[in-house]
């Protein structure tokens, strides 16, 4: 029999399955406005934003760095364009197999494949490396014939920091670096990243590291459309770098270069300043280094040589060595005697030869003694026995209290960074360095070798020279910079550092004037007399010689007998013309011995140089360095680039 169907029925079930599709698709359509409404209104710019960097490519351009030249315009570092062979890690597959492929076409010496480890280390496998640095033409060529068979490598235009003059004056310029890890976090922090997007260096020390926002420029970009593969189709956009503006510097290269000439292979620091405005005239650490190893990466032979060598060339000695002053520390001990009311000019001592604290005798340099000595005599002649007794008279803490006001023991506030303070000992200072309560203790009989400059005393070389500039300028303290000015590379405006004035009057002229007047009798009849014998021009002076290490009572020292490093340092400080000082100098010579012989004959050549243009023979050059010298032997060569002479000292 047959079935019939329910036509109803199905119908119904028709119906209902059509309402549900009906209903799917209006779901599935509403869904589809639904996602078309958050993709075109409610994410429409984060997603444009995405497209258009999908689309494009920003790339930036590294601005051109600074210059930086000395007072007379002369270059001490500038950049050249090389050519360097890049690895992107990332996107090679075997590294080491590449590398010896590479060293096929192109020599990749030992010292290469160190720094480029080295660099992987400090770096993200995504960045691009150099494995060789200043490809030759030749080499250029040779890649680019075989490039195909090295994807993540290509050869790329750089530019190179160049110092022109080596060595010579390393400490003050600096040099640059790879930026590393912690680095990078400060300009993050400092919100200068985008700044430094393509840039790899840095300054690392010297003018280059406390001048690094004026040096490095600001950074361009281009704006480049990109095809799907990434290849670059056209150019939208771009901003040019602006280049690092210029950084003049107020020391003369000339002089730079002579002072470190005149030492040699002696260890030491020279600081020259001009009393009237604080500039910087010379800034001398020995030994130097040359700072274009660093500027593609210094290899390790190299690095391990520097900084293990006993030397220790990278020390700047002028800003973060400290020394005690010796004798060149009497004329402020005496300056502080008549300021506080301790001295007159006319009061005097009778010097046997010793002076004798307890139990204890404090001996002076001249056996027998100098009889009787008054203040201008104690600074000509060098007597120890007048300031053991006028620092026993004085005390700690009046001697630190005086001392202080001529920046002893304090930072000058130069534009370089990694100044040290030194030590200007007090009874506060020493509880505070000493852990154990018989350390911290001051003793009366530590104060007597305060006088003569030694004890706790350590200065550096600026310190001393501020000090002695602050003499010479009738008690003005001035801050030494060594920044004359910088120029703007898009203007050619030059924004000159003004003189700045710390201190109006640290002491009274007629006080300043009885001391003044004994640093000339040094360099005519005292200490200083044989280095400046026959100048036409009248220096003050005063020379120093600083233990290294303690005598004992019983025992003579006696430089053949002591190790060279043991041996005393020899000290000079000096100002010249006397009546109106265009320069101010404070030295030491390591190890050296005294002042008088192997200091004031270097202080005497640079004051010839500076007034009156002359520059050493070869033979006298030679003396001096050997130590042997007094006043110069020959006539100086004129020097066609030196400083500015004067008529009226002209021989």
């Amino acid at each position: 029999m047959t079935e019939l169907r329910n036509v109803e029925l199905d119908r119904a079930r028709f119906s209902r399955r059509a309402w549900v599709m009906a209903a799917v698709v209006l779901a599935a359509f509403a869904t589809l406005l639904m996602r078309l409404a958050v993709l075109q209104w409610l994410r429409y710019e984060q997603y444009a934003e995405q497209a258009e960097s999908n689309r494009t490519a920003i790339v930036p351009i590294v601005p051109n760095r600074g210059l930086i030249v000395d007072r007379n315009g002369v270059v001490l570092a500038n950049n050249y364009s090389a050519y360097t062979l890049e690895i992107t890690p990332s996107k090679v597959s075997d590294l080491d197999a590449t590398i010896e492929a590479l060293s096929t076409i192109v020599t990749i010496e030992p010292r290469d494949r160190r720094r480029f480890r080295k660099l992987m280390e400090e770096s993200k496998s995504f960045e691009s490396l150099p494995i060789r640095t200043k490809l030759s033409d030749e080499e250029v060529a040779r890649f680019a014939a075989q490039r195909w068979r090295f994807p993540g490598v290509e050869v790329k235009a750089r530019l190179f920091r160049n110092y022109p003059f080596g060595e010579t004056a390393s400490h003050v310029i600096g040099y640059i670096g790879r930026i590393n890890a912690a680095e990078k976090a400060q300009l993050e922090d400092r919100g200068d990243e985008a700044n430094y997007r393509g840039t790899d260096y840095i300054g690392k020390l010297g003018i280059e590291q406390s001048y690094e926002e004026q040096l490095h420029g600001i950074t361009g970009y281009e704006r480049i459309e990109t095809s799907a593969g990434g290849r670059a189709v056209r150019k939208l956009a771009s901003k040019p770098a602006t280049p690092g503006n210029t950084v003049v510097l107020s020391i003369d290269i000339e002089l730079q270069k002579l002072i470190e000439d005149l030492y040699g292979e002696r260890r030491g620091a020279l600081v020259a300043l001009d009393p009237r405005t604080g500039e910087v005239l010379a800034f001398v650490s020995k030994p130097t280094f040359d700072p274009n190893l660093f500027v593609d990466g210094i290899d390790a032979e190299s690095w391990q040589a520097l900084n293990e060598s006993i030397d220790r060339p990278l020390l700047n000695r002028a800003l973060r060595g400290t020394y005690p002053p010796g004798s060149t520390y009497k004329p402020f001990m005496a300056l502080a005697a008549l300021e506080t009311g301790k001295r007159t000019p006319q009061q005097s001592i009778v010097d046997p030869g010793y002076f004798m604290f307890g139990n204890h005798r404090f001996r002076d340099d001249k056996e027998g003694g100098h009889g009787i000595v008054d203040m201008y005599k104690s600074i000509v002649q060098s007597c120890d026995t007048y300031y053991y007794i006028l620092a026993n008279d004085m005390g700690v803490d009046l001697i630190h209290d005086e001392m202080e006001k001529f920046g002893f023991g304090t930072l000058t506030g130069i534009d370089l960074q990694g100044e040290v303070r030194g030590v200007l000992p007090s009874t506060a200072w020493k509880r505070a360095a000493y852990k154990r309560p018989e350390q911290q203790r001051w003793y009366a009989g530590e104060t007597i070798s305060l006088g003569i400059g030694q004890g706790y005393n350590n200065f550096t070389m600026l310190q001393l020279a501020q000090a002695t500039s602050m003499i010479a300028n009738d008690g003005v303290k001035m801050k030494p910079h060594l920044v004359k000015a910088i120029t703007d590379i898009v203007t050619r405006e030059s924004r000159e550092t003004l003189p700045e004035i710390k201190a109006e009057a640290v002491a009274r002229h007629e006080n300043i004037a009885v001391i003044q007047k004994a640093l000339v009798g040094v360099n005519i009849e005292g200490t200083g007399a044989n280095a400046f014998r026959g100048a036409p021009y009248v220096a003050a002076g005063k020379t120093g010689t600083a233990q290294v290490f303690t005598v004992k009572q019983n025992e003579k020292y006696s430089a053949a007998r002591t190790a060279e490093r043991l041996r005393d340092h020899a000290l000079y400080m000096a100002y010249a013309p006397a009546d109106k000082p265009t320069i101010a100098l404070a030295m030491v010579v390591e190890n050296a011995g005294f002042g008088g012989a192997a200091a004031a004959p270097i202080a005497r050549r640079v004051f010839d140089y500076w007034l009156l243009g002359k520059k050493p023979s070869p033979e006298d050059l030679a003396a001096v360095r050997k130590g042997v010298a007094a006043a110069p032997a020959a006539a100086a060569a004129s020097s066609a680039t030196g400083a500015a002479e004067d008529p009226a000292l002209a021989d």
